[in-house]
C-alpha cells in the first residue's frame, strides 16, 4: 500500500494533483491540513480524472478559519492506526511531547502532522512520527510532499522534494 501524504497546500492543489495523476500506485491520500478545502477540491478532481477511486483523507489546520472539523482523524491502513491532525492544537512547533502522548491515548504506531513546514522523520517508542513538509509554502527545502509505503508490517516512510 502506498499513502500519499501532502500538507499545507494554502490553496494551491496544481502541485498535488499533478503528482497524483502521475502516480497511478497511489492507495490513499492524506492532507494534514491547512486548507482542508484543497483536499476536498483534489478528491473530486481525481474522481473525474482517473477511473479508480481513491480515499482522501483530511483535516484542518489552523488556517481553516470557517471549518473547525475534523481536528483529527484515525485510519486503519494495512494493519497500521494513523492518527491525522494538523499540530497545532498539539503545539509541534515546540516539541511533539504532546502529540506523542496523544498517539499513546490514540493506540497509533504511525502520525502524520503538519503545520511547521518542516519535514520531519522520527520514530519514539515504536510510533512514526511523519511530518511532509509543505507542498506549496516549504520553510527551509523545496516544497515536499511524502509516501508511506506499508509492506507487511513495515512502514517505510519516503519525502519527495518537487
Amino acid at each position: 500500500m502506498r499513502i500519499y501524504v501532502f500538507s499545507d497546500s494554502h490553496g494551491q492543489i496544481d502541485s498535488m494533483q499533478k503528482i497524483l495523476l502521475k502516480s497511478p500506485d497511489a492507495s490513499m491520500i492524506l492532507h494534514a491540513g491547512d486548507h482542508y478545502s484543497d483536499a476536498v477540491q483534489l478528491a473530486a478532481l481525481l474522481k473525474t480524472t482517473l477511473s479508480k477511486a481513491i480515499p482522501v483523507h483530511a483535516v484542518v489546520g489552523n488556517c481553516d478559519f470557517f471549518q473547525a472539523e475534523p481536528a483529527e482523524e484515525i485510519i486503519l491502513a494495512a494493519g497500521q492506526k494513523i492518527l491525522l491532525t494538523h499540530g497545532h492544537r498539539y503545539h509541534v512547533k515546540n516539541n511533539l511531547e504532546r502529540l506523542y502522548y496523544r498517539a499513546l491515548e490514540a493506540e497509533a504506531n504511525i502520525v502524520v502532522f503538519g503545520h511547521t513546514h518542516l519535514e520531519t522523520i522520527e520514530k519514539y517508542d515504536n510510533i512514526l512520527f511523519f511530518n511532509p513538509g509543505s507542498i506549496s509554502m516549504p520553510r527551509k527545502s523545496k516544497p515536499s510532499y511524502g509516501i508511506l509505503e506499508i509492506i507487511n508490517d513495515t512502514v517505510k516512510p519516503q519525502l519527495v522534494y518537487c
